[in-house]
């Protein structure tokens, strides 16, 4: 009997598990890449998604703001844009690709 009993247990541990532990399992956004547009410059420049700060999209320019402990700190990344539409594209391209890293 006791024997079962301690066969049952770690059943009855998983059961009580919370169920953000399985969904953690299914994959991860710790280093998810994605390759921001040309600049002008030249250089291939790739950003962590999983460390964003924040997006910000203006009528002429992408802006993304990551690395930092704090809000407005750390580092950016400036992408010229023709419209804010075109933003929106590149934002959705952010999501698609950040996505995909979790799955």
């Amino acid at each position: 009997m006791l024997r079962r009993a301690l066969l049952l247990l770690p059943l009855a541990f998983c059961l009580v598990l919370p169920a953000r532990v399985a969904v953690a399992a299914e994959g991860s956004s710790g280093f998810c890449l994605y390759e921001l547009p040309d600049d002008g410059s030249g250089k291939r420049r790739y950003v962590n998604l999983s460390i964003l700060q924040y997006v910000e999209i203006a009528k002429d320019e992408f802006k993304i703001v990551y690395g930092g402990g704090s809000f407005g700190a750390g580092y950016e990344s400036k992408v010229p844009i023709k419209n804010t539409d075109e933003g929106k594209a590149l934002m959705e391209q952010l999501d698609k690709t950040i996505r995909a890293c979790r799955n």
